[in-house]
């Protein structure tokens, strides 16, 4: 009990006391996003929040992996700092990016770099649950379909951070359901990355909720759904449990379904997949005369339906 108190309290206060100073910096560097037609805020807002996140999110789980070596819990370090190489990596080109705009080919292959840094590290999908045969092993497809699952979520998050604390609402709750799962299948490195997750965004929403005085940028979106993605695999994706692959997607239903509803509407209308534009999710809520606050809360509640659901999917095996 002390190690998940220790994990999420950390990453919480860490998270909390830092987002001012990395605000301030911000500014001064001139990473701030500017309004423009596809935007929704009015005045400019300085971005980076991903850093004070990244740095309460590692704090914890340092702390977390000290005590663990005291107390006899097994934490699987090899993968632990795969993730922390590739979260780093993507916090540094997600940093220059919200100051000078990367192309996305640039990013996405910056993305997979870090995916396989993980896969490698021991994140990798490597078997299907089968309800007839026990399990489907994957061989060379292994490769391939942990790469798109950690790429698609990465930038599925990247995708839906377009409201005042809506990426890191859903991410806290995510990572919430996330936790559940992962000590429901005794997965327990999982269940304090998510943990420290937890911690951090809701610490880091604290300033980012509507009306938000700083976003997370690339540096934090991209930083949010490669540790979810990459975290669910070792929690969920990697056991045997029957409904293992429906789990996370529900968990991670909203942005999954936005990105996947985003690609599909700009293909069939002769735009590249990754054109940005105003008809995600949220942009509808507001045209349906949602106020901010009310869109960022409507899309909190059907993740935790959708979480709810999973977890009961879970519970019932």
């Amino acid at each position: 009990m002390v190690i998940y108190l220790l994990t999420f309290f950390s990453a919480l206060g860490v998270t909390y006391l830092l987002t001012p100073l990395v605000r301030s910096i911000a500014v001064k560097y001139n990473a701030v996003d500017i309004p423009d037609a596809r935007k929704v805020h009015a005045a400019p807002i300085p971005r980076w929040g991903g850093i004070s996140i990244y740095f309460g999110f590692w704090t914890a789980i340092g702390l977390a992996m000290v005590l663990a070596s005291y107390s006899g819990i097994i934490i699987q370090g090899k993968m632990v700092l795969g993730l922390f190489a590739g979260s780093t990596l993507l916090v540094v080109i997600g940093a220059v990016d919200d100051v000078k705009s990367m192309r996305a080919t640039t990013k996405l292959i910056f993305q997979i770099i870090a995916a396989l840094i993980v896969y490698y590290c021991g994140a990798g999908i490597h078997f299907l649950s089968n309800p007839f045969n026990g399990i489907i092993p994957l061989g060379l497809f292994a490769i391939p379909l942990s790469l798109f699952w950690i790429v698609g979520i990465t930038n599925a998050m990247n995708l839906i951070d377009g409201l005042d604390g809506l990426a890191a609402g859903v991410t806290a709750i995510s990572s919430i359901a996330l936790f559940a799962v992962a000590m429901r299948t005794h997965q327990i490195g999982a269940a304090i990355l998510m943990l420290a997750m937890v911690g951090a965004a809701i610490g880091f929403l604290r300033y980012n909720f509507f009306p938000a005085s700083v976003f997370l940028g690339d540096s934090g979106s991209m930083l949010l759904g490669f540790i979810l993605a990459s975290s669910s695999i070792v929690g969920v994706l990697k056991t045997t449990l029957v409904v293992a692959l429906f789990v996370p997607i529900l968990i991670l239903g909203v942005p999954i379904f936005d990105t996947l509803f985003a690609i599909g509407r700009r293909l069939s209308e002769g735009k590249h997949p990754f054109e940005a534009d105003n008809k995600h999710i949220h942009h509808m809520l507001l045209r349906a005369n949602f106020n901010k606050r009310e869109a960022v809360l409507s899309i909190y509640i059907v993740c935790f339906i959708l979480s709810f659901i999973a977890l009961f999917m879970v519970l019932q095996k």
